[in-house]
């Protein structure tokens, strides 16, 4: 058994670097007091609705987590955002990582048209912001894999074993270049990493 299950993302067209991977692996190793005696695994899906399907009800029946932390990448997004909702919808125009694209507008036929995540939402934000971190609470997973590995997650949810905790988290493309109109200025790798460690200790001392 693993107390924590991370996974990110690999790339896709339009994105090359995707920095959810290299959160999720960097989480995974960190070395922090908080997290000294948590047990961590990190996992990368290539960014395919197959490779979702095919590994991560594998990877819950491996691990059977009690927190399962997903990450993945909002490229026009200069802010975390931590995502509550996981919605029964996918778009049929954009390929993934194999060219594919899904067969239908609905990720599940005959099921809720949204699925709600398993976790301290706002508590997660406090302590992402507490460590310098722009989080803000979404209700919009989007249309791609990130959406659609929320779903098949809080779809493994309703069998056994499930993780207590199950959210997923976007973060933005930290190599996108600066909007005109726009004085943010995109947070670095460590200000990620630094924020995920601080919602995923949240997480730890959280009862439901």
């Amino acid at each position: 058994m693993t107390d924590v299950l991370i996974t990110g993302f690999g790339p896709f067209p339009g994105m090359p670097h995707n920095p959810s991977g290299t959160i999720a692996t960097q989480l995974a190793t960190l070395r922090r007091p908080a997290l000294q005696n948590l047990s961590r695994a990190a996992h990368l899906f290539p960014t395919s609705y197959a490779a979702v399907d095919r590994e991560l009800p594998r990877l819950i029946a491996k691990h059977r987590p009690k927190i399962l932390l997903m990450f993945g990448v909002a490229g026009r997004k200069r802010f975390m955002r931590i995502e509550t909702i996981a919605r029964n919808r996918q778009s049929v125009l954009h390929p993934d990582v194999a060219g594919q694209t899904p067969p239908t507008l609905a990720t599940a036929r005959k099921a809720p048209s949204q699925r709600r995540g398993r976790a301290p939402f706002v508590r997660l934000q406090h302590a992402a912001r507490l460590a310098g971190a722009d989080a803000r609470i979404s209700r919009d997973a989007g249309t791609y894999i990130c959406n659609y590995v929320y779903w098949r997650a809080l779809e493994e949810a309703g069998r056994s074993p499930a993780p207590d905790i199950i959210v997923f988290v976007h973060v933005p493309n930290l190599r996108s270049r600066k909007r005109r109109k726009s004085t943010a200025r995109l947070p670095t790798l460590s200000h990620l990493v630094r924020a995920a460690a601080a919602m995923l200790t949240t997480a730890k001392a959280y009862r439901p």
